[in-house]
């Protein structure tokens, strides 16, 4: 079969002459530092390939029928635990007689150390059948029975002030199971009866609401996500009041490599204090107001694909392989260069 003279200029692989096949010290250098920088990049593509991003998507929320958890972990440096009092009321105007509960009183000493544990029992579940429940539980603390104290009461008024002399404090631990409808819990003396409150604090505005908001959540928590309320300290001096946390529930999946779901929810918050007033006759306290997004969010975890990384391997590896021939080559040139000026 005859040759075609032509063909040979199609050839991308000529062979070089013998006199740059030369091996030189700088050639080595070269070389070495070439694969110095192919190994480099070479990890990191595959990095860059292992490594997961998420992709959001919004739709609408569909879910019906279904609790919203509520997991808190607050502390109340200033406030025993004998005090204090956990409310949970929603919007839907029902009795919430199935409302599921695991919530733990803490007892801290001045140093916020754990010296005794405590189940609440007494979650209060009320009716409220009107949208004001900023507030709904304000003057709770003033609707209890009036009568004269009996030895109990008294002995519980003792109590309740040598703590406070000690510097007793409380923490607020556990989850909550509620209506996914808006409404609101919260943490304060309420559960008290009002000559009780009276003569333990000798008014409300020497109830100290000071708090540590150590975990506040809407749901499991998954990869990347921020509770905005997460180690919240608001400290009072020489006032009180009431604070409001005012929170935007967003529901939302997150959806694994695996194709494992996971249901939880994100939230935004805004806070006001409203310091007390001596005209007041509301007692200070700590709310958690809620409301639910009509939007849900789903995050997806992905993967790149493979011959994307196979594509960009070999630019880069390629890439560098060219530029160490051409560094190479200039290098050689200037010895060369070099040598030849040499008499």
């Amino acid at each position: 079969m005859g040759r075609i003279p032509s063909l040979k200029n199609f050839n991308a692989f000529p062979h070089a002459e013998d006199h740059l096949l030369k091996k030189t010290y700088s050639g080595a250098i070269v070389t070495i530092l070439g694969l110095i920088v192919m190994v480099t990049l070479f990890a990191h593509e595959l990095t860059f390939y292992l490594t997961t991003y998420t992709m959001h998507q919004m739709s609408v929320d569909l879910k019906r029928g279904e609790t919203l958890p509520i997991h808190i972990n607050v502390s109340f440096p200033s406030l025993p635990c004998e005090v204090l009092s956990v409310d949970a009321i929603d919007m839907s105007g029902k009795h919430e007689v199935d409302l599921h509960t695991n919530i733990w009183k803490l007892r801290l000493d001045k140093y916020g150390h754990i010296i005794g544990t405590e189940y609440l029992s007494d979650l209060v579940e009320k009716e409220h059948g009107t949208h004001d429940h900023d507030h709904g539980h304000e003057h709770d603390v003033e609707k209890k029975p009036e009568h004269t104290f009996n030895e109990d009461a008294d002995k519980m008024i003792k109590s309740v002030k040598l703590a406070m002399e000690n510097g007793e404090g409380c923490r607020v631990y556990g989850a909550l199971d509620v209506q996914r409808v808006a409404g609101n819990f919260h943490i304060s003396v309420h559960g008290l009866n009002i000559f009780v409150a009276n003569q333990i604090f000798d008014g409300s505005s020497h109830v100290n609401v000071s708090h540590v908001i150590h975990r506040l959540s809407f749901g499991p928590e998954y990869p990347g996500i921020h509770n905005p309320l997460d180690d919240t300290s608001r400290i009072l001096h020489d006032t009180s009041g009431t604070f409001k946390y005012y929170i935007k529930v967003v529901p939302t999946e997150y959806r694994y490599l695996s194709k494992g779901v996971l249901p939880t929810n994100q939230f935004s918050v805004t806070e006001y204090f409203v310091p007390i007033r001596p005209t007041d006759r509301s007692w200070p306290a700590v709310y958690f107001l809620y409301d639910l997004s009509p939007i849900t969010v789903t995050i997806r975890e992905e993967r790149r694909n493979f011959l994307h990384f196979i594509t960009r391997l070999c630019a880069v590896l390629g890439g560098t392989f060219a530029m160490t021939g051409m560094l190479d080559r200039w290098m050689y040139r200037i010895i060369e260069s070099i040598s030849s000026s040499k008499p």
